[in-house]
């Protein structure tokens, strides 16, 4: 299949729970990226990351029958995601995340470059010591903008309850970044 038709989520997800494998994949081939991104984010690991989020799909195929409202496909994938990626990050030591801060600029100096350089790595290092509950909302806020009810529906709690995680990761970057600043 080369290109993604211009059907939603939702149609492409009642397809496939009706049996088309094709509607499935393209399904996969609009979400991927996201869902890579998000298990990226959070685990840090290229690699983990990328099984992380094929283990994402395989399991939302073998799911797909139970999901009851197709409307909230795209939610319902990134809380598969999210919880693979919380449930490894649990079970393993932090390590840093590799691409959480773009730099800024189209050519920054040597002295811009090691300043951005740095930041991202501390930002990276920032984001490897909050707890992985925190960790997913912020990521899933600032980094994929996603609104506080989606990211309470993918986090399976409230939307106060994200404000919350997410406030106090921000409180707990800002207190960790203030030598940048």
């Amino acid at each position: 299949m080369a290109t993604t038709p211009p059907l939603p989520d939702s149609v492409l997800a009642a397809r496939a729970q009706d049996g088309d494998p094709d509607a499935f994949e393209f399904l996969v081939r609009r979400h991927q990226d996201t869902v890579y991104r998000i298990a990226l984010r959070v685990l840090g690991d290229e690699a983990d990351a990328a099984d992380t989020a094929q283990e994402a799909l395989i399991a939302a195929w073998h799911r797909l029958p139970d999901l009851a409202d197709v409307e909230r496909f795209g939610s319902w994938l990134y809380r598969i995601a999210s919880r693979r990626a919380l449930n490894l990050a649990r079970d393993r030591a932090p390590e840093a995340p590799t691409d959480s801060v773009d730099e800024a600029g189209p050519s920054p100096t040597p002295e811009q470059y090691s300043l951005a350089g740095g930041l991202r790595d501390a930002l990276a290092e920032a984001l490897t010591g909050l707890p992985p509950p925190q960790r997913i909302c912020w990521v899933l806020r600032e980094l994929e903008g996603m609104g506080y009810a989606e990211i309470a529906e993918i986090v399976d709690t409230t939307p106060n309850a994200v404000r919350g995680r997410i406030h106090r990761a921000r409180t707990q970057l800002v207190e960790v970044l203030k030598p940048w600043r």
